[in-house]
């Protein structure tokens, strides 16, 4: 399997194969080699379905019967290859050739990467492209970047302060301790600040312990599973227990989230009943919901556990077996790949728990969850370990 973006006599293509036959989309109109001319390329796949945009003009392949997967276990390579021997040959028209050029603002599965000296796994015979000072998205914002004689200065709009534009006029005064993040609020020219774990008060100065979790809207933990390397993730198991008096709200989110193909477990609520909806791979999400009786929204403890063996899932609720589902006879994808990543009560700040989950649950979860393990482990995870944010103490 490959996906590959080249140029090729001066047009664009793209060239992909999910395994049975090679799709080859090509632009109607050529590129620019002037050496100061920036194009806006769109490419991708929905399945096998193709597409390919050059500023604006759109080239598409209509899906057909065959293979949707792209199952690819190399590095991702720009504007060059480590090895020419890398290159399937079908991927490009003629002999593969490194890119010369400037290539800026790579956005993939809605992740920009960073082309930086950096972030990158590794690279050879790279320039700066831009050569002044001011570089791409120097400032911040929308805010224009100017090269003056000591470097460069940027000009904000008026919401935002800084050398680069990068804090709001409402932070600019803030009181937030260390242990904070200030978030403006300019509907009311104000600021809130975000305590991290362990902290707690209006500025997050007061310290706090806990082993049970209250989550108030706004929170979020994210654990990561220092044993996922050794899992057998065909077998997986989550239980916790959780108190609300909330209809609706994300419980946990097994999985990276970073994009619509990473596979997940997620349990949450929805119109007050118990939602289990799990993805090993095919994109296709199968919610399990628990109809029988409405009681996860009355303020009381509930401890559920779920049970993924290859396709099949069990969910139990306060140690009642409510559902008991085969998703997949065919056993076309059994493991939960899910990054060693795990979500309570929410994302990042900023990221909206019906925008990550495409609908499949509609808010923050506000509540308490206390006593999760993962897997068959002797020990509860240690949730004060992790990262987050706006986590009180359900102790008290």
């Amino acid at each position: 399997d490959f996906l590959c973006i080249s140029l090729v006599n001066g047009f664009t293509q793209l060239r992909y194969n999910l395994g049975d036959r090679t799709v080859i989309l090509q632009t109607l109109q050529k590129v620019h080699t002037n050496g100061n001319t920036w194009h806006l390329l769109n490419a991708g796949r929905v399945g096998n379905e193709g597409y390919l945009d050059l500023d604006g003009i759109n080239v598409t392949q209509k899906a057909s019967s065959g293979m949707n997967a792209l199952d690819t276990h190399s590095d991702f390579f720009v504007g060059g290859v480590s090895s020419l021997n890398l290159v399937n040959p079908m991927a490009t028209e003629n002999e593969p050739t490194g890119f010369t050029g400037c290539i800026r603002e790579m956005v993939i599965n809605n992740r920009e990467l960073n082309l930086t000296v950096t972030d990158p796994k590794g690279g050879a015979n790279i320039g700066d492209c831009d050569g002044t000072d001011c570089g791409y998205t120097v400032c911040k914002n929308n805010g224009t970047c100017q090269v003056g004689n000591s470097g460069f200065s940027c000009s904000c709009p008026k919401e935002w302060t800084g050398t680069k534009c990068e804090q709001s006029i409402h932070c600019s005064q803030n009181m937030c301790g260390s242990h904070a993040l200030c978030i403006p609020q300019p509907s009311s020219f104000s600021y809130t600040c975000a305590c991290a774990l362990g902290w707690t008060g209006k500025y997050c100065d007061n310290k706090i312990k806990f082993y049970i979790a209250k989550f108030v809207g706004n929170s979020y933990i994210k654990y990561t599973d220092p044993f996922y390397g050794k899992r057998d993730l065909q077998y997986s198991r989550l239980s916790l227990n959780f108190t609300t008096n909330q209809t609706e709200g994300l419980i946990v989110w097994m999985g990276k989230s970073e994009d619509e193909d990473n596979d997940f477990l997620a349990i949450g609520l929805a119109n007050g009943t118990l939602k289990v909806v799990i993805n090993l791979g095919e994109r296709i999400s199968i919610p399990l919901m628990h109809r029988k009786y409405f009681t996860c929204s009355d303020g009381r403890w509930h401890f559920t556990t779920v049970v993924q063996n290859q396709t099949c899932v069990k969910v139990y609720l306060d140690e009642e077996l409510i559902l008991f589902e085969d998703i997949d006879p065919q056993r076309k994808y059994t493991a939960l790949n899910y990054g060693g990543i795990c979500y309570f009560g929410g994302f990042e700040i900023g990221r909206k728990v019906n925008i990550v989950t495409t609908g499949l649950f509609q808010k923050e979860f506000i509540g308490k969850i206390k006593d999760v393990v993962l897997f068959q482990d002797s020990k509860k995870i240690q949730l004060m370990k992790a990262e987050g944010y706006n986590i009180h103490d359900g102790n008290s």
